[in-house]
């Protein structure tokens, strides 16, 4: 994506997994930012060692659909069960253009992206109605939100779920927390990522600016009781940077560096 530099002279945290390359940092940088990079979360095998997701691969006669909700269990999902052939036998559904992007780059082409914001409950509504005893598996974080499988089982599944992987929560280091408490604006990509930086690094650390990929995502730093400026429309790293590129022009300059305000 080319935007140009309508981030120049903003300072912008990136909260990401420890272990992950930042693909939104670059494109951050692309767009003329300063990048501040928080590692928040690391992405770690679920208690089981992956071994009920993997014994999946060998019943994909007995599912409708398989369902990934994250780039994460996307990636999860394919290494799993031993590489795309296996999961070419499925029909994939994945909740959005992040996850179904995730799909591709491991060989594996969704049979379902619903359109518009991407959320759990958009894309129960979007899966057909099912036929006489429909299977779904989701393959998902070990604590995820239980809102898609009471929309699956409303509309009539019968919804199998299995852990791909988990999050597990990392400290943010003070003078980390302090260097990001001075950035005008923050970025976050996964509700697991609000919670945990805002358990690690405070309020404190939160810029004036908060920018999420999506309405799940925003939802987590409403509950936190801040209010959220950014919500990218297309649920995809380029999607972010160009929703927080169209606030920085709204904008006309960075806001002073002074703390995030909570919802009134």
């Amino acid at each position: 994506m080319n935007v140009g530099g309508p981030l120049a002279g903003w300072r912008v945290v990136v909260t990401r997994a420890a272990a992950s390359s930042s693909e939104l940092a670059r494109r951050l940088e692309a767009a003329g930012a300063g990048v501040v990079e928080v590692p928040t979360i690391e992405i770690a095998d679920p208690a089981d060692g992956g071994r009920a997701l993997a014994a999946w691969a060998a019943r994909t006669e007995e599912l409708d659909w398989v369902v990934v909700t994250s780039a994460n269990g996307a990636e999860r999902l394919v290494a799993g069960w031993g590489g795309p052939d296996a999961v070419a036998k499925a029909r994939v559904a994945a909740v959005g253009p992040g996850t179904a992007a995730a799909l591709r780059r491991a060989g594996v082409e969704p049979a379902l992206v619903p359109p518009g914001p991407s959320s759990g409950a958009a894309l129960g509504r979007a899966l057909p109605p099912p036929p006489r005893q429909g299977r779904v598996l989701l393959a998902r974080a070990e604590t995820a939100d239980p809102e898609l499988p009471r929309v699956l089982a409303a509309a009539g599944w019968q919804v199998e779920e299995v852990a791909a992987y988990r999050t597990v929560p990392v400290a943010v280091p003070a003078e980390l927390a302090a260097a990001a408490g001075a950035c005008h604006a923050v970025t976050f990509a996964s509700a697991s990522a609000v919670r945990s930086y805002l358990a690690s690094a405070g309020r404190a650390a939160v810029p004036p600016v908060i920018a999420c990929i999506g309405p799940t995502t925003a939802a987590a730093v409403a509950e936190a009781g801040l209010s959220v400026d950014v919500v990218s429309p297309v649920q995809t790293l380029d999607g972010l940077v160009s929703a927080l590129a169209e606030e920085a022009a709204r904008r006309g300059r960075p806001p002073p560096s002074a703390g995030h305000r909570t919802r009134p």
